[in-house]
Order: C-alpha cells, then structure tokens, then sequence
C-alpha cells in the first residue's frame, strides 16, 4: 500500500529525532559521580572524570604547576543549595620520576608526593567532602559536582608552607590559561540509600 508523503515526513523526523537524542542519553546515563557515605561525610568519586589530561597534563610535563578548583554542592528538589563545600589544590609534575605532587589549599593545607596519575586523582576527590550532619536521610536531594583548572585570582589570600603566594603564582605562571571544566554532573540521591565504609555509621 502506498503510504502519504506526509506520514513518511514524520517517520523521517522521528528518525532524526531519536538520532539526535540516543547520543545525549547516553552522555547523561555516563556521568556517574559514585556518591558514598563516610560517617555523616559525602564523597564522590566519579569515574568518567580524568582531569590530569590534555591541555594540563601538557602544562604540567613543561614544568608549570595547575590549580584546580573543585565543587560539590547538595540541592533540594527546588533546586536550592543547601550544602555546599569547594575545595582548590595545586598540582605539580616531577619530570624524571615521572609522579605527580598535590597540594590542597585552605586553612589546614597539606600535600601528597610521589604520586600516580590516578592515585593523585583520587586524592583530590577524597578530599572533597560535604557534611551532611542534620540532613534529614529519607529526602531526596540533587548533587551537583563541578570542576575546573583555576589561576592565580583562586589563590588570593592561601599559603602554603615553605611556599608564598608569590611563587604559587609563579609556579602557575603569570598569564591567562584558558579555563578546562569538567561538569556540571547532577544525580539524584537519598542520603539513606547511598553506600556507607564498612563499619562505619552515622554520628549524628
């Protein structure tokens, strides 16, 4: 039976359509953050995320260092933030060992030497914790991670031991990079469903 031009119009757009949409459901159904509980502390850890990469991985391999400023903030189902912590490290490159150095920056700054690539990713996400103490654990929330590189304006106001703002900025190098963002990635959670440490509970 000959079908009209115009029912073979809309089988067309539905073919662009769902062409057009596949690609984008799979990017969302990828960005898994890997939320889990510490005691009353979240922490993400998502596996998709590879920040030690690309444009920075190359400015750290020529001997610069590259800050990265890091976000996790816990949304109501209105979409307001009810939670929310930053966290900044800086990050170097030893050439001939071939390992990374990470240091976080903030009132009790500390640093990790000697470290793989992954190993220093991990360490940056471990440090980046929210407090969910008075939360109530059977509301659903969204959580939100953000993440980019970062440059001297970031550094305003931090020290680090043995190391003065002057030469973080030095080390950073004085002119504008161009900013790489990873995110934002959303899931939504229930505090009371999220995976907890092996022996360890809430302390609320």
């Amino acid at each position: 039976m000959h079908r009209p031009k115009r029912d073979r119009g809309i089988s067309r757009r539905s073919w662009l359509l769902a062409g057009l949409t596949a690609p984008l459901f799979r990017v969302w159904a990828g960005d898994d953050l890997n939320p889990r509980f510490d005691g009353d502390t979240l922490r993400v850890a998502p596996p998709k995320i590879h920040f030690l990469t690309g444009t920075p991985l190359a400015r750290l391999k020529d001997g610069a260092a590259v800050a990265y400023v890091a976000e996790l903030d816990l949304l109501d189902e209105g979409r307001v933030s009810v939670r929310q912590e930053k966290a900044r490290f800086v990050v170097s490159y030893a050439l001939w060992e071939e390992t990374f150095s990470v240091t976080e920056l903030g009132k009790a700054s500390r640093t990790a030497d000697g470290l793989s690539m992954a190993a220093a990713e991990a360490w940056c996400f471990e440090s980046l914790t929210l407090n969910t103490v008075g939360l109530a654990t059977d509301r659903y929330f969204w959580l939100r991670f953000d993440m980019r590189t970062g440059g001297p304006r970031d550094l305003e106001g931090d020290s680090v031991t043995g190391i003065s703002i002057k030469d973080l900025i030095d080390l950073l190098g004085r002119r504008n990079q161009t900013e790489t963002h990873w995110g934002p990635l959303e899931t939504r959670v229930r505090l009371a469903d999220l995976p907890r440490a092996r022996g360890r509970g809430s302390r609320g």
